[in-house]
């Protein structure tokens, strides 16, 4: 969790970028408010009678993930009902964290499958550190996690140390090194692979590089074997950048150099204020014109800011305009 002390010159970065990922401020961390082959195929072996749920066809799905992290989902889905008719559209994926160390939710997982949608996890290793985890002390737990995972049997996204690339988680530059990152992205995965958990989507998912601009994002890079999605975090503000290409351009660019990855735009809100129905426009049709990028998750709680659509009433109107697009939401398959 970030110290308060820090919260001053989070706040300063903030308004000289104007990106930032929610976590980038004490107040928007959502934990602290509730820690081989790619997943799309793999050897399960381990597992002869099982046949897991086959990720492949929505790793590049032919229309975009419609996404929404909300308070309450996906231990219910009512949640994410309430705001399916507050935009005119289900969501299509739930975004969700989990500290290392919880147990893998297993019913709510459960809850956003039947609904037809795709649970997304954010996983942060805000103890024991990254160390840990790569040598195989916490095998035990990994090991639990995964056959949970498998034993639900539904696909789940999960990305774990989301905004390695910044400094202000635990995981992150501050503490623990580039190689260290990997190290144990990859023990994570390995331990997956070899429990036969691969109805999992694995997303690398780095903040936008603006309010960074001195880390280099492929050191960070696993690699494609470890990878399906890349996931972006990054907030438009009111005083930051004021197109798709400035708030996500720079971060698109420097991955290109490493990865033709599909792109999700794993945690985005719009700052209330006189921008923020132009920053829905942009957003929404950056990613509807962008083959590259594969959809969004929008972080509909309030934090610091009141990041939920229906506080704008203007900007739900264009929200709800935009989103009725076909291109936007489709139903996970249940096998």
């Amino acid at each position: 969790m970030i110290r308060k002390s820090l919260l001053t010159l989070a706040v300063a970065l903030m308004s000289l970028t104007g990106l930032t990922g929610c976590g980038f401020l004490a107040d928007d961390d959502p934990a602290a408010a509730a820690a081989r082959e790619p997943s799309a195929g793999g050897d399960s072996s381990n597992h002869p009678d099982v046949l897991p749920y086959d990720v492949k066809p929505l790793i590049r799905p032919d229309k975009k993930f419609f996404g929404v992290a909300v308070d309450g989902a996906p231990d219910s889905m009512k949640p994410v009902d309430a705001f399916a008719r507050t935009v005119g559209k289900k969501p299509n994926l739930v975004g969700s964290y989990s500290s290392w160390g919880d147990d893998f939710n297993a019913e709510g997982a459960q809850n956003v499958f039947e609904a037809g949608s795709l649970l997304y996890v954010s996983w942060e290793p805000f103890k024991p550190g990254l160390g840990s985890i790569a040598d195989g002390s916490q095998d035990g737990y990994v090991k639990r996690f995964a056959k949970k995972v498998r034993e639900t049997n539904a696909p789940v996204a999960i990305s774990f140390g989301h905004e390695m690339n910044g400094h202000w988680y635990p995981w992150g530059t501050k503490k623990q090194t580039a190689r260290e990152f990997v190290t144990a992205w990859r023990h994570i995965h390995d331990v997956f692979q070899d429990e036969g958990a691969t109805n999992v989507i694995w997303v690398w998912s780095p903040n936008v590089v603006n309010p960074v601009p001195d880390v280099k994002l492929k050191a960070y890079w696993p690699g494609d074997t470890y990878v399906d999605w890349v996931g972006v975090v990054g907030y438009w503000t009111q005083t930051g950048a004021s197109t798709f290409d400035a708030l996500y351009g720079p971060t698109r660019r420097q991955i290109a150099a490493f990865t033709d990855k599909p792109i999700l735009i794993s945690e985005t809100s719009a700052e209330p204020g006189e921008r923020r129905r132009a920053d829905v426009r942009r957003l929404i049709g950056g990613v509807r014109q962008s083959d590259d990028f594969i959809g969004f998750v929008w972080f509909n709680i309030p934090k610091r800011a009141d990041w939920r659509i229906q506080s704008s009433p203007l900007a739900l109107g264009e929200f709800k305009r935009l989103i009725a697009d076909d291109a936007f939401g489709f139903e996970v398959p249940q096998s």
